[in-house]
């Protein structure tokens, strides 16, 4: 007898990304909603539809989506809009998030959750300061009145924001954690071999499926070559012990730069300089269709892999746990939200005084605090504390509780906000300065 369990998976993920669309627009809600709520439902009430053990596959199933969540993220992203913005995107993505971290294990000194050790404090606010850009986009996507930039910042700060957590928690909090102590030299030394490498790497290979896309001329090629540069980038880093989420994003991202350059500067007539000779200039990549064909497909290709991360979560979902950790959920919670509200405010604050951040005002801080709903990469993060660490159902109780409740509070806060409260269509004074 055959089995046809991948091929019912299949079937089960697409129907249910369907009618998730299709109910929230009738309904006139972000589909997130739909979906978490379904993958559960499904998984636990009809397992006939899900026929693979996901407990016995998990770290399987979660290494295959990474690549195809954060490639669809990383492709949104223009160079041009990068560089406008960077300084905001540099304070909100790795900044803010180290501030934040600090500041939750600085918890550790009041016993928020007792019998913590300071590592775990910075390994388990590692985790749940990783926001999740398809979750977000998901919600954001719903609402009218946001313009490009504060989009920007958000995709910007959302990838970033889970670069850094990532090398927090890998490479500061987990070892402290384990180990129980670290060395704050050594920590620093390899946090920042981490970054170069993991950028230097990602360059190389950027620039690599760069030169390769220009041999061949058609969509589905540029497309699958994207997916391929993602997958090596991260298997790759992996396999050298630094950041694969931070390589993936940076190949990517400097692959799709130097295609926007070639694109702008084959609208302008000029003599072409010894950098666009060396990487072959006056052959054009892809085009601007091309581009939005591929745009739509990855974000399709992530939108699957998040629901293949729902069904995750759905098995480890266990509402006793969830209640007898009631209370240290609620209080993570309220305590990273805290927190975002508090570096979102300081960001708008840096807006007003610093002209290379961009101000946002009280509408940016209000969309930006509420827009860090964690998704995918917490529960990665979590699954990879090792089975003998005596509080990892503690942390994976929490973390699935501050998932949950960040998707649906923040989401449903945002939701009431742009139908009720936001009556102005656009953003355009969310990058103004306040005159005094």
């Amino acid at each position: 007898m055959h089995s046809f369990a991948p091929e019912i998976l299949l079937i089960t993920i697409l129907s249910l990304v369907v009618f998730s669309d299709a109910l929230a627009n009738r309904l006139k809600i972000p589909s997130v909603f739909i979906l978490l709520i379904g993958s559960y439902l499904v998984y636990t009430y009809f397992k006939v539809a899900v026929p693979i053990d996901l407990s016995e596959n998990f770290t399987t199933v979660i290494l295959f989506c990474i690549p195809l969540i954060f490639m669809g993220d990383a492709l949104h992203l223009h160079f041009s809009d990068i560089k406008k913005h960077a300084w905001s995107i540099f304070y909100l993505a790795v900044v803010a998030v180290a501030l934040s971290i600090i500041v939750g294990a600085s918890l550790h000194y009041f016993d928020i959750f007792s019998g913590l050790s300071l590592g775990a404090y910075v390994a388990l606010f590692a985790i749940n300061m990783a926001t999740d850009a398809v979750s977000v986009q998901s919600v954001l996507s719903r609402f009218d009145g946001i313009g490009h930039d504060i989009k920007v910042l958000i995709e910007g700060e959302s990838l970033g924001n889970d670069a850094t957590a990532v090398i927090a928690f890998f490479f500061i909090g987990l070892p402290w954690m384990i180990e129980g102590h670290i060395d704050a030299l050594d920590v620093s030394i390899d946090a920042l071999r981490v970054f170069s490498v993991s950028s230097v790497v990602g360059l190389v290979l950027g620039y690599s499926f760069y030169m390769v896309m220009k041999l061949y001329s058609n969509k589905r090629g540029e497309l699958f070559s994207f997916i391929v540069e993602a997958y090596v980038a991260y298997v790759l880093a992996e396999h050298i012990h630094v950041s694969g989420i931070l390589t993936l994003i940076v190949a990517i991202v400097s692959t799709k730069a130097w295609i926007d350059a070639d694109l702008a500067n084959s609208q302008v007539k000029k003599d072409k300089t010894f950098l666009q000779k060396l990487r072959l200039g006056g052959f054009l990549t892809t085009t601007h269709e091309r581009l939005e064909y591929i745009y739509e497909m990855a974000k399709e290709f992530g939108y699957i892999a998040s629901v293949l991360i729902f069904f995750a979560l759905a098995e480890m979902v266990d509402f006793h746990k969830l209640w007898e950790y009631r209370v240290e959920i609620l209080t993570m919670f309220a305590i990273t939200t805290l927190i975002r509200a508090a570096m979102m405010a300081k960001f708008a604050f840096l807006g007003q005084k610093l002209d290379t951040i961009k101000p946002v005002g009280a509408d940016g801080w209000f969309i930006l605090t509420f827009s860090g709903m964690k998704g995918a990469l917490s529960i990665i993060l979590v699954h990879m504390i090792p089975d003998s660490f005596e509080y990892k159902e503690m942390f994976e109780s929490v973390t699935i509780g501050v998932v949950v409740l960040s998707i649906f509070v923040y989401g449903i806060t945002l939701w009431a906000y742009f139908s009720f409260f936001r009556k102005k269509k656009n953003d355009t004074k969310i990058f103004e300065k306040v005159s005094h």
